[in-house]
């Protein structure tokens, strides 16, 4: 093993361990720095002794390559949070990330389903064990906002019917308590009095939802189960994990709640990323003064 993979994989380690990052982010993080590796090789450098100018034209790159604004913000992190550690663990006397600057980002409003969309997908005529682990799972995801990571690793001992919540890991391995609705708590209780025993059979799984081979949801697995229960309801459009998060949020605040609790249900560690969501509904809110009062025949500034 060269000393950039012992390197490369200690980095890695202490993204696990001490920095507690999904194995997603810590694979998006692996491909770029595998990729910045590649390029100063070809530039005859290496990470030990390449500089700043290498780094801005390894993302110049990455933007001529077509790469996203996004994605080219998200490896400028990578380069700054890996150079930085290397710095920590004395692999360098300096950090030539320093003066790297982050492309400034459009944040797209999310996609959110209205409540009458919502009412709409949260039935279903038929009663057999599948369906009413979907209808279930479903419940869940819109009455707590739990990303799909969460939901899939909900284990039996995670809720409390009695109480109305749910315990879940999120992003850097942190706990947080969610209530749920009394049709989420409803939907629950029918699913684990029968239909999840029969989908278990003879494995034994602590997992809460479970596939029709007895085994854990994946998440590709849930995206399919969304999209097909849109479908069979006449949706249009497609439907994820996310959007139920969103549409969570999203109508907790249209209904009067605080920022700072929809945060914490949420996780979100920084409530910054929660205020997109006042954005969405202030937006909404226009929308309707604007249809529905007989003095806005004007367009308002936002």
């Amino acid at each position: 093993m060269t000393s950039e993979e012992k390197i490369l994989k200690k980095y890695l380690t202490y993204l696990h361990v001490e920095r507690g990052l999904s194995e997603n982010t810590r694979q998006a993080y692996e491909r770029d720095l595998r990729q910045l590796m590649s390029y100063l090789e070809q530039r005859g450098t290496d990470i030990s002794v390449c500089e700043g100018n290498d780094l801005f034209l390894f993302l110049l790159k990455c933007k001529e390559a077509g790469k996203s604004p996004r994605t080219i913000a998200r490896c400028n992190a990578t380069l700054r949070g890996f150079f930085a550690f290397l710095l920590d663990e004395g692999q360098r006397g300096d950090n030539p990330s320093t003066y790297l600057v982050t492309p400034k980002l459009n944040q797209p409003l999310p996609k959110v389903l209205s409540e009458v969309t919502m009412d709409k997908l949260l039935k279903s005529e038929e009663e057999t064990d599948l369906t009413q682990r979907n209808l279930t799972m479903l419940e869940v995801l819109y009455s707590s906002g739990l990303r799909v990571s969460e939901l899939i690793g909900l284990r039996l001992s995670d809720v409390s019917l009695d109480v109305g919540y749910v315990r879940c890991i999120g992003k850097g391995n942190k706990e947080r308590i969610v209530p749920l609705g009394e049709p989420a708590i409803r939907g629950l209780e029918r699913y684990l009095n029968g239909p999840r025993g029969r989908l278990c059979g003879k494995q034994k799984s602590d997992i809460l939802f479970l596939n029709s081979h007895g085994r854990p949801l994946t998440r590709q697995g849930v995206v399919y189960i969304l999209n097909k229960w849109g479908k069979d309801h006449n949706l249009e459009q497609s439907i994820s994990p996310h959007m139920f998060r969103h549409s969570f949020a999203t109508h907790l605040l249209d209904h009067g709640a605080d920022l700072r609790s929809v945060q914490e249900m949420l996780g979100h560690a920084d409530i910054s990323t929660t205020q997109i969501y006042t954005h969405l509904t202030r937006r909404r809110l226009l929308d309707v003064f604007q249809k529905a009062h007989p003095r806005a025949d004007y367009k308002i500034r936002e």
